[in-house]
């Protein structure tokens, strides 16, 4: 990949005259935790026993939105009509309820290396997701000991619009005393493409999932990685490129 092609054009469309790079804004289902089969799996059963049309690959395309948001989406493009308040949260309790039975889920491999890597770089990561599990903040420090700070993770818990929206990493780059172009995003989905983009980030993505890399080009990304892994391996070649 060219990398240096990929930073002069993003320079160009945000017209920033160079990356002073501060700090990594990471994804976290898809991107350090191998959870998504899970939300795919909870999502779809919950949905479809509601009456909806929500296939596995639904849920790839819908993730990174908060479930109340995922929910309307839904409802709006199948039956013209904003979900019931009642519906929301019944879905989301029993979505919750199926996914808290799966087992544990595994870090992404390459996750904690690449995470270490960039607090190597004397770079701060962050989290920026659309999850609000209660768990949360236990299953990020019991499988990423010390790497992230609790004010550096943005949750739906923290937003009232979720992605694709640009609102859970303009209050990352809030929370971290950041501009854009002092951060860059590492996502594995279209929206939360979509989001890094139009918060004004240079945005990479890891495609761990099912969908076509060409949706993540398509969604906005600068660079599309084969996987985690891929990426972590390539690290030091990006962060010179992006110094």
């Amino acid at each position: 990949m060219d990398y240096n092609r990929a930073i002069e054009t993003y320079k160009q469309l945000q017209g920033h005259k160079a990356l002073q790079l501060r700090a990594v804004l990471f994804d976290m289902d898809g991107v350090l935790f191998d959870s998504m089969p899970y939300h795919a799996d909870a999502w779809s059963k919950v949905m479809t026993d509601a009456g909806f049309a929500f296939s596995r690959e639904d849920v790839y395309m819908n993730e990174g939105r908060t479930g109340a948001d995922t929910i309307n989406t839904a409802s709006m493009s199948q039956f013209g009509k904003s979900a019931a308040e009642e519906l929301i949260d019944s879905l989301c309790k029993a979505k919750c309820r199926i996914f808290d039975t799966y087992p544990p889920t595994p870090r992404m491999p390459g996750a904690i290396e690449l995470v270490q890597k960039v607090k190597a770089c004397g770079l701060t990561p962050m989290i920026v997701t659309g999850s609000g599990t209660p768990t949360l903040l236990d299953r990020i420090q019991s499988n990423f000991p010390g790497l992230f700070d609790e004010n550096h993770i943005i949750s739906s818990f923290h937003v009232k619009r979720g992605k694709p929206y640009p609102d859970p990493y303009l209050l990352a780059l809030e929370r971290g005393g950041l501009e854009p172009h002092e951060a860059i995003v590492v996502e594995n989905a279209p929206l939360g493409v979509t989001a890094g983009v139009a918060a004004g980030l240079f945005t990479v993505a890891a495609n761990t999932g099912p969908l076509d890399p060409q949706v993540l080009t398509n969604a906005g990304a600068s660079l599309v990685f084969p996987s985690i892994e891929a990426l972590c391996s390539e690290w030091e070649k990006l962060f010179e490129a992006l110094k």
